[in-house]
């Protein structure tokens, strides 16, 4: 378990820190919203474009992939129900369906899938589906619903194409489909960059927790409590029902889907709920509580599973 362990005691370790910049005011009162538009409009974008570009592709055909995608349906698919029969809004939902299935594969998936699964490339078809699929239709969404009637159109339509983290992931996978390598004077700057982002997402994250209220008793209680029931116990549940029950995966590939689906909510979701002024604290709270949730439930799978 030496893995999982190191995983979150890295990730606890920088939240900790951003949370004592957040007390000491060290970055004064627009730090977290500088932290944060410098990973949505740059960092992340690098981050996403030099790990996409160097991506097998290949990953995309295979059976683990498509567990992955139909598990984080259903958590997200039951959450967006909700949400619409209840009227928490376009926005909410939205978050709220991302936190619901949208797992931390980057900062916290590739050591685990390093120590625990022995391959940290088992983690990029998760990568690939969350941010060339997932991420690019959440963030349109948002951005139609924010904007929707600020334009053409056609303009419209275009959003994806306008959204940073969209295209540093597209443009990731052209790069790998053509089969291009990037020259050193290209790919050391982006790389450089990129590495940025996962601290200032963290670091962003733990300076927004002071002063905060106590997870899951805040207005978005409610919702706080269905995306962590889904994303810590119902998203594993699924995707370990269809790898060994429909795709009839056993032993390794097994406990990989299913250790993948069980990390906990992606610390850039706060990023985007910061960037788009919805769900904050839905977000925040579901990130921390999954995250901490996800330690016991990491452990009894690997020990099931394993």
């Amino acid at each position: 378990m030496q893995g999982v362990l190191s995983g979150f005691a890295v990730i606890a370790v920088v939240i900790a820190v951003g949370y004592g910049i957040g007390r000491r005011g060290s970055l004064g009162e627009q730090g977290r919203e500088v932290l944060t538009r410098l990973a949505f409009h740059v960092a992340t974008p690098a981050l996403l474009f030099t790990t996409l570009a160097r991506a097998d592709l290949s990953v995309v055909f295979s059976s683990r992939l498509l567990v992955t995608a139909i598990s984080t349906a259903v958590a997200a698919g039951v959450f967006v129900a909700v949400g619409a029969a209840r009227r928490w809004g376009v926005g909410r939902t939205t978050i709220g369906a991302l936190c619901s299935g949208y797992v931390n594969a980057g900062n916290l998936g590739i050591p685990i899938a390093s120590y625990v699964l022995g391959d940290a490339s088992l983690v990029a078809p998760v990568l690939l589906f969350q941010q060339i699929v997932v991420t690019s239709v959440a963030l349109t969404v948002l951005d139609l619903t924010g904007a929707g009637d600020k334009g053409p159109l056609w303009q419209r339509l275009l959003t994806p194409l306008r959204n940073p983290i969209a295209v540093g992931a597209l443009s990731g996978v052209l790069v790998s489909a053509a089969g291009l390598r990037l020259p050193g004077p290209v790919r050391e700057p982006l790389t450089l960059i990129g590495n940025m982002s996962v601290p200032a997402v963290l670091l962003a994250f733990g300076i927004s927790l002071r002063g905060g209220a106590a997870p899951g008793r805040g207005r978005d209680a409610h919702l706080v409590r269905l995306s962590v029931a889904l994303k810590s116990v119902g998203q594993p549940v699924a995707a370990w029902a269809l790898a060994a029950g429909v795709f009839g995966l056993r032993g390794a590939p097994l406990l990989d889907v299913v250790v993948t689906s069980a990390l906990p909510a992606a610390q850039n979701l706060f990023t985007y709920a910061s960037r788009y002024g919805v769900g904050e604290s839905l977000a925040r709270e579901s990130i921390l509580l999954s995250t901490v949730l996800s330690v016991p439930v990491l452990v009894a799978v690997a020990a099931l599973l394993g």
